[in-house]
């Protein structure tokens, strides 16, 4: 059996989006959806019994109606839910380690406060998962059943660096690109290196600067071509751009149905860690965001 999704659920706006958004990753992938709630903690250090039980089955019917309405909707989707105990985070963490191939969760929980753009939880599922983790903004762009009129065909965001590629987060780009018949944007950010600049007036003529690009593009198509071979049916786009990395990424993703980057390479602490352009464009971006971590293996459908 293939790698179920897991979704976090606990009733707020982003983690119903980002169950939605499970539901048809699940039926594209055409794998086990499974729902997860976690039974928040009340404060005090006396909590009677009753309170923790009425808690829990509020939550246990979170999970019902939500299983109840997508089991509806997508009749050949298996879907399951269950509840955990403790830390949210931490029970998703470890629900994710089990047999996850791909953890789904909103970009903010029910807690924090109305213009948090992303909360603590969803940083530190996406920093430090086994597995690909997709964080879902409250209202993200959904996937067309067909084509759309005025609408061009469904576009996923690659962020990539020809000089130091991730394996991981570009097989994932591909594969998601196939599955949903989209054109994949491959997009890099450059910088101009210290030896274009002129030693006479400290610019860079036209001519050095397309010189550099152009072997930027080179490195760039390269560096992809390895990819673009295995899934010849994926039309990949190479889209360089002069600018911070992050900024790059917010501009091309503003109309894609998905952003997908890679995780820190870098040994992580105990918690994991998120590399300082996918943390960036976390609290930025307004469309779904696939953070892959290194070494996550490749769950093909």
């Amino acid at each position: 059996m293939r790698s179920p999704v897991l979704a976090c659920i606990d009733g707020s706006e982003c983690a119903a989006a980002a169950a939605e958004w499970a539901a048809r990753e699940a039926g594209l992938r055409g794998v086990a959806l499974r729902l997860l709630h976690v039974v928040p903690r009340l404060p005090g250090t006396a909590v009677p019994v009753a309170a923790k039980d009425h808690v829990r089955e509020i939550g246990a019917q979170l999970v019902r109606r939500t299983v109840e309405d997508l089991a509806g909707r997508y009749p050949d989707l298996d879907v399951e839910g269950a509840q955990a105990e403790g830390a949210e985070a931490d029970a998703a963490l470890d629900a994710a380690a089990r047999d996850a191939g791909l953890l789904v969760a909103g970009t903010r929980g029910a807690g924090g406060f109305r213009d948090l753009a992303v909360g603590s939880t969803a940083l530190r599922v996406a920093a430090a998962a086994p597995c690909p983790v997709v964080l879902v903004p409250p209202r993200p762009g959904t996937f067309p059943d067909g084509p759309v009129a005025g609408r061009d065909a469904p576009r996923v965001v690659l962020g990539f660096d020809a000089h130091h590629p991730t394996g991981e987060a570009t097989d994932f780009a591909f594969s998601a690109a196939a599955l949903r018949s989209a054109t994949l944007r491959v997009v890099q950010a450059w910088v101009l290196p210290a030896e274009s600049v002129s030693p006479r007036s400290f610019v860079v003529t036209e001519e050095d600067r397309a010189t550099w690009e152009d072997r930027e593009v080179l490195d760039l198509s390269d560096a992809v071509r390895p990819w673009q071979e295995k899934y010849p049916q994926v039309r990949a786009a190479l889209d360089l751009r002069l600018m911070h990395p992050a900024e790059a990424l917010l501009n091309a993703s503003r109309d894609a149905e998905l952003l997908v980057v890679g995780r820190c390479a870098e040994a992580p602490p105990a918690g994991g860690r998120l590399g300082p352009v996918a943390h960036a464009v976390l609290h930025h971006v307004r469309c779904p965001v696939a953070v892959v971590p290194p070494g996550a293996a490749a769950d093909q459908p």
